[in-house]
């Protein structure tokens, strides 16, 4: 090739990179991908490229993507201090900590004098010391007391000057949860009292189901599946405003993820929680893969429960989303998961029956993969842009339908432009109800109505209600290093 094409593609492959840059920083982070990797086409041997493209999968959560990207930077410039830090950063957003700490070590040692550099490190070594004392001190779950046998919320004194929501007896009545929401509107707290009740009752409720639950709908009725809400509470609301408050006759399905990114992950747990207890047919809830320890450490609601109610509340709530039910069955025709499908074919709704789902999410299997999968436009199976699970093609989609007797399959787990997409054919929706994710994505949320008895499914789109002014994120210390470097 004359050296004036190379010198061409070179100033071509620039020209993609700062168009990618551009995209990165109006939020499309999907186009600012696309882009890097035509960059990389035209020059593959540009550590820049490939460290950018990383930070671009880590804002989508592809965090097994971006730790290949880091990876191939650091293979062609060992020296490249951004390829470690964005892997770092990837595995740091995995609870890979060990792994992080070596990349943040090497960091340092390529930039001695960088503050940042120095702070991560520092920050990384702290979060890997905890790991290990929590190891040290680690009890085997068999010999593990339930934390919900030892709590007695009726000897918890109310306060004379509290004037928020109370439950009057034993029964968590309508007009409680809407007064328990307009206080929460309003930024107020509910009492602990009446939290530990709600969250109590609701886990006597969760540990009845079975892993599977089957959803009757009758002829002439609807039922509604919302995708992730993330702690976005005034969206839950706007939700509710615009397809009614969950009742009976107005029953909903939330598909995980309810809780981490946002601010009011307390708010909108609690509110999930008290219209179960309130109907238990009112409302089902399935677990995602942020209903987790893991999760919750590094994305915030862990630290979000110990700022609004108490240490005793975080083991609470990890102890009752391993009581979540894995997946639903709509009048035996949809199935609706939070991630997706497996690793192997012939899997039956038996088998996902009979998981014992109460523990914390394994990294493999039927439980893993069902909480983690993606969907792929290429047929057959892949490797998770995660690093968790996997990636199913329309064939496997199709094989699970029919082995099964179902229609469709609808998930959620994954942020869309206009709330939802629909892929493989048609027979997979999925569906993501917090818009303007972690308020910076420009996304729409959606979620899904279904009419008995033909289940046809009719998406509604809307709009984030949010004001950035009520962003206050209770986020692990370590979790915003990847926003900067």
């Amino acid at each position: 090739m004359p050296d004036m094409d190379i010198e061409n593609i070179t100033a071509r492959a620039e020209e993609l990179k700062l168009q990618a840059n551009e995209a990165f920083k109006a939020h499309k982070i999907a186009q600012s991908i696309d882009l890097y990797s035509q960059a990389i086409e035209l020059n593959g041997e540009n550590a820049v490229y490939y460290a950018n493209r990383a930070f671009a999968h880590t804002k989508l959560e592809e965090y097994g993507s971006a730790i290949q990207d880091a990876s191939k930077a650091i293979e062609i410039d060992p020296k490249y201090s951004k390829g470690y830090y964005r892997r770092g950063a990837a595995y740091l957003t995995m609870g890979k900590f060990k792994e992080a700490l070596k990349d943040f070590q090497q960091v340092k040692r390529i930039c001695p004098n960088d503050p940042d550099a120095s702070k991560k490190l520092k920050e990384c070594e702290k979060a890997v010391m905890k790991l290990k004392f929590e190891e040290a001190i680690s009890v085997q779950e068999t010999e593990k007391r339930s934390v919900a046998d030892s709590i007695d919320y009726s000897t918890i004194e109310v306060e004379p000057q509290y004037t928020g929501a109370r439950i009057e007896g034993d029964v968590v009545t309508l007009d409680f949860v809407k007064k328990m929401m307009e206080d929460f509107r309003n930024q107020k707290s509910l009492h602990k009292r009446y939290a530990f009740h709600i969250v109590l009752q609701v886990r006597e409720m969760l540990r009845i189901l079975p892993s599977l639950v089957d959803v009757n709908v009758p002829e002439g009725k609807h039922f509604t599946v919302c995708g992730d809400v993330h702690g976005q509470f005034y969206d839950l609301l706007n939700i509710f405003e615009i397809n009614g408050l969950p009742s009976e006759d107005n029953p909903y399905l939330f598909n995980g993820d309810f809780v981490d990114r946002g601010s009011f992950s307390v708010e909108v747990i609690l509110t999930l929680f008290a219209f179960k207890c309130m109907s238990p047919s009112a409302i089902h809830l399935a677990r995602g893969n942020h209903e987790s320890k893991s999760m919750n450490k590094i994305y915030g609601f862990e630290g979000e429960v110990r700022s609004k109610l108490n240490e005793t509340f975080i083991e609470l709530f990890a102890e009752v989303f391993c009581c979540l039910p894995l997946a639903h069955v709509i009048n035996e025709k949809v199935f609706v998961v939070h991630g997706g499908l497996f690793s192997v074919d012939g899997v039956k709704l038996s088998d996902i029956r009979s998981i014992d789902r109460f523990c914390e999410p394994p990294e493999e299997g039927l439980m893993c993969e069902l909480l983690w999968s993606d969907p792929q436009p290429s047929p057959g199976r892949g490797p998770s842009k995660r690093g968790v699970g996997l990636s199913f093609g329309a064939d496997v989609t199709e094989r699970f339908l029919q082995e099964n007797n179902l229609d469709l399959i609808v998930r959620s787990h994954e942020v869309k432009d206009e709330g939802y997409e629909i892929e493989h054919d048609g027979k997979l929706i999925t569906v993501f109800s917090a818009p303007n994710y972690c308020d910076q994505m420009d996304n729409k949320g959606a979620f899904i109505r279904f009419n008995a008895p033909d289940l046809k499914p009719n998406i509604v789109t809307f709009t984030a209600v949010v004001s950035s002014s009520y962003q206050i994120i209770y986020s692990s210390p370590i979790l915003p290093m990847f926003h900067s470097y």
